[in-house]
Parts: structure tokens; C-alpha cells; sequence
């Protein structure tokens, strides 16, 4: 499906940075139309990041497939008395006609490593560099913080919680998207279930509460609205009342045939750790031992490490805002750079941002167990033993074919995080998933620079 825009438009030609068109125009007033690659990557991971999840792949080959200067684009344009009407009419007709290689959605990878390849005409590769940054880092950033919720939740059931305070709509749906992805179960985000077939789930909140004249009373008003098994917030006032009150209404419940109506409790403030023991203890005692527990409430996959070695109750949780602004790390040092030109490698050399020149492959090596090993960043025609990451996705401007749908890209990540080395799987590792240089990229600079060692565990640029 198409990853329309929030305001319903697939293509956003200007929403790109003005430096775009200014270096296209340039490019093209000097004739410049060699092909270029340039390649999108992360320089270095967050703090207490130790891998990352590719995401973002199938938004970003929709906007390359349908990218266009509409005659509302070309007349702002020209507004600003920027550009010739040379270059405006070139616009008209440009279409993306390039290559794409690209990790599939769902792969794990590590700093320095290419996630997506352009190679195309210089000035069709500059002009895509905004928004393909823009699409593949949020979508990357979100999809690599729910995976570190799920890894910490070890198999209990997650929901994206966060629309309410995510940047903006179209970050609200790209997160439920990219969550999802990572192995979330269920979003609250209703858009996102109707355009990608996402599980839609929610409870109450605590307005319908205070709205009724007692908890009790609106928990059985709302049950009687509500068909079915049904979620109830019982922390408006005093959660452990709230849990005795739900085991006498269960019990009502149970003697006129209707057992099994009250699926869940959903805890969303206090001690949750506490809080969750002394619900469990209520409700098992109250013979509703079958009702679950949710917590909510400004969780991340920290606290989910916590309760969960913990030994805590807890049956699922509702992630929101730690997760649809990743807040302990709300960026990636993403860069998307030329590294070939006209046939010939070129180098980026600013200090901290020094660039490896060509274009380049990404080969994975796993174990007896399929337990990732180690990975080489080699050019691209370097045949490494494993196994090559980066797959052609789109040529002459036209996907290569259908893109996996969401749920393959889904299984693709699931089998990804259960081949991590166990020492990257938790919340807070700081172990170095070794990345390492071909011969063929050190020896394309002069002169040869450090490579880094399996011991160091990464690639250490100039």
C-alpha cells in the first residue's frame, strides 16, 4: 500500500532541503549528468544502542517511484527567483531513473554499514537525499527502540501506545508501522490498522471514569457498551480497590452466564512493580485468575527488563512516548554521501566525517547456529564468505517487484533478533558487534588506514 503522506499526497516533490535544488541547478547549468552513487549510513550508534533494525525501505521506494514537480511545485519555485526557467522545465520532466540497492526492512545492522545504495544520475541522486534521509532514519529510529521493547519483554504481548504525542501525524502512523515491524503486537493508532492490516487494540481512559458517579458503576456501564471481552483502567483512584471491585463484578458477571467477559486490567500510574503483585494476588483470590495485566505509563525497555526479571505478573504493556519519540535517544547520526562519481571513488575527509570511497557491500557471518559472527564492509565487487546484505530493489527507477508486505518484513526482523549475540540483546549492553574492512576498501584511500581488529570490534575512521 501507499505510504501517502499525512496529508494524503504520495509525492511531496519540496520536501526536500533548498541546498537540493540549488546543487541540482548548479549540476546541471555545468552539464553534470555522470551517474553518482551515494550511500545512506550510520555513522555511529546511540549511547546504549548496540545494533539498530532497517526500516523505512518501502515508504522510500514510493516516494522515488513517484516522485514529481507538479505545476503548483514548478510555480512556488519560480517565486523565489532562485531558479531559471531552464531548470524548471527540467524539473517538469525529471523522473527518478536509478538503482537502488538496499537492506531489506527488518535486518539487523551495525554503524558504518550502508542500509541503501542510490546510483543515478548526479543530479537525481542529490535531489532524493532529504527525504529518503528523513523517511529511512525515523522509521530506522523507532523500529530499533521497539525492538529493544521486545527483546526486554520476552514474548509478552506489547502495544503502541504513542499517537498522542508523536511529532506529527505522519510520525504517529510511521511508528505504529515501524513498531509493528520490530514485533510489537497491536497498535491504538486506528489509521495505521486500516492502511497496513495492524492489529487495533485499547482499553478506556480515565475520563469515562470520573465521568460516572463510581468506578464501579462505570465499569459496568462500559461493559454493557461493550460486546465482548473487554480492558478496564482501574488506577483512577485506588487500583487496589478497583481490583476487588472487578472480581465482585466478575463475579455478577459469571452468575448471569456471562464469565470471561473482563479480559484485562489496565494499570497505568504508581509502583508497578507493587501495584501489579497486589492486583494479581486480588484477583486470583477472587477466583479471576484468568484475567490479565497491562501497565502502561511512560514504560520503556528498561523497566521492562526490570519487571520482567523481576519475576513481575505482567502479561503485556502499552508503550507510548518513550517509544514514538524514542526518547532516550531521539536521533541517528545518519548520512547519506557520494562515493562514487563518474566511475571514480570519491572521499569525503572532514574531520570525524572522513568517508570510505565506493560503492559498497555488506557480508554477514553466522555460526553453526545462525548466530550472527561478525560483518565485513567490502566494495561491491569483493566476493566475502557469508552471506551479502544489500539487495538490488529498484532499477531504472521501477521496483524490481512487489516489496515484502509488512508481515514478512515482520518474520524477517523476529528471526533477525533471535540470531543477535546474546550480548546485545539487552536493554543496557554495551558490547561491540564486530565490524570490520575488506582489503579492497582500506586499500582504495592513501594512504592505508587503521582497520579495525575483531577485538576492537568496529571500524575506526580517520
Amino acid at each position: 500500500m501507499t505510504n501517502a503522506s499525512a496529508d494524503g499526497r504520495a509525492n511531496l516533490a519540496l520536501l526536500t532541503d533548498l541546498y537540493e535544488l540549488t546543487m541540482a541547478d548548479a549540476y546541471l547549468a555545468l552539464g553534470m549528468h555522470e551517474p553518482a552513487v551515494f550511500e545512506l549510513f550510520v555513522r555511529r550508534l546511540p549511547p546504549h544502542r548496540s545494533f539498530l533494525v532497517a526500516a523505512g525501505l518501502d515508504a522510500a521506494l514510493d516516494y522515488l517511484e513517484n516522485l514529481r514537480f507538479d505545476a503548483a511545485d514548478l510555480d512556488y519555485l519560480a517565486t523565489l527567483g532562485l531558479f531559471p526557467e531552464r531548470f524548471l522545465a527540467y524539473l517538469a520532466a525529471l523522473r527518478f531513473t536509478g538503482t537502488v540497492h538496499a537492506l531489506p526492512e527488518g535486518t539487523v545492522f551495525y554503524e558504518q554499514e550502508p542500509i541503501l545504495r542510490v546510483t543515478a544520475p548526479i543530479i537525481e541522486a542529490q535531489l532524493v537525499e532529504s527525504r529518503l534521509m528523513n523517511l529511512v532514519h525515523f522509521a530506522t529510529l523507532i523500529a530499533s527502540k521497539a525492538a529493544r521493547c521486545v527483546l526486554a519483554a520476552r514474548g509478552r504481548r506489547l502495544i503502541d501506545f504513542g499517537m498522542r504525542r508523536a511529532h506529527g501525524a505522519e510520525a504517529a502512523l510511521l511508528a505504529a508501522r515501524s513498531a509493528y515491524l520490530a514485533g510489537f503486537d497491536a497498535t491504538a493508532t486506528v489509521e495505521a490498522g486500516r492502511r497496513w492490516g495492524i492489529p487495533a487494540a485499547g482499553t478506556m481512559a480515565h475520563s469515562f471514569v470520573q465521568a460516572h458517579a463510581s468506578e464501579a458503576e462505570a465499569f459496568s456501564a462500559f461493559l454493557r457498551a461493550r460486546p465482548g471481552r473487554t480492558t478496564l483502567l482501574i488506577d483512577t483512584y485506588d487500583t487496589r480497590q478497583a481490583a476487588h471491585t472487578v472480581v465482585a463484578i466478575a463475579r455478577e458477571l459469571a452468575a448471569r452466564g456471562e464469565a470471561g467477559r473482563i479480559e484485562a486490567v489496565r494499570i497505568d500510574s504508581g509502583d508497578l512493580d507493587a501495584e501489579t503483585r497486589a492486583v494479581r494476588a486480588i484477583l486470583d483470590a477472587g477466583g479471576c485468575g484468568d484475567v490479565k495485566i497491562v501497565l502502561s505509563g511512560g514504560i520503556d525497555e528498561h523497566q521492562i527488563e526490570a519487571l520482567v526479571s523481576g519475576g513481575v505478573p505482567v502479561d503485556a504493556f502499552g508503550i507510548g512516548t518513550s517509544l514514538d519519540v524514542s526518547s532516550d535517544a531521539p536521533a541517528l547520526d545518519i548520512a547519506y554521501k557520494l562515493q562514487e562519481y563518474a566511475g571514480q571513488p570519491r572521499r569525503k575527509r572532514s574531520v570525524g566525517k572522513a568517508t570510505w570511497p565506493g560503492r559498497k557491500q555488506v557480508w554477514r557471518r553466522r555460526d553453526t547456529d545462525g548466530r550472527m559472527t561478525g560483518d565485513t564492509v567490502a566494495l561491491e565487487h569483493e566476493a566475502l564468505p557469508g552471506e551479502a546484505l544489500l539487495i538490488e530493489v529498484m532499477r531504472d527507477g521501477r521496483r524490481r517487484g512487489p516489496s515484502p508486505d509488512l508481515a514478512a518484513s515482520r518474520a524477517r526482523c523476529r528471526a533477525e533478533l533471535a540470531a543477535l549475540p546474546p550480548a546485545l540483546c539487552g536493554p543496557a549492553a554495551a558490547a561491540c558487534y564486530p565490524v570490520m574492512l575488506s582489503a579492497g576498501v582500506t586499500v582504495s584511500v592513501t594512504p592505508v588506514l587503521p582497520v579495525a581488529t575483531a577485538a576492537q570490534g568496529r571500524t575506526e575512521l580517520p
